[in-house]
């Protein structure tokens, strides 16, 4: 089974070896046809904190590592400020 990867911004650095990172999405809607923003945050296992705010990163779905995180950090694409 593969697993999920998905792209987006930090928001925040939570705790230790934690982030929180916005996914953006544009969708259709389905009787109007009309394209909408839809987003959603992110709880990412980061576990050397290599993330920055504001930065762009890859994050990918992995087994629970706590109870909010189910996500971890594969790259980062873009620095933060």
């Amino acid at each position: 089974m593969s697993r999920r990867v998905l792209q987006g911004t930090v928001v925040s650095i939570g705790n230790a070896k934690t982030c929180v990172v916005r996914v953006d999405r544009t969708l259709k809607h389905p009787k109007y046809l009309k394209l909408f923003h839809q987003s959603k945050r992110y709880a990412v296992h980061d576990p050397n904190n290599q993330a920055v705010v504001g930065g762009e990163v890859e994050i990918e779905e992995t087994r629970p590592i706590s109870k909010t995180k189910k996500w971890r950090l594969v790259k980062v694409l873009n620095a933060g400020q």
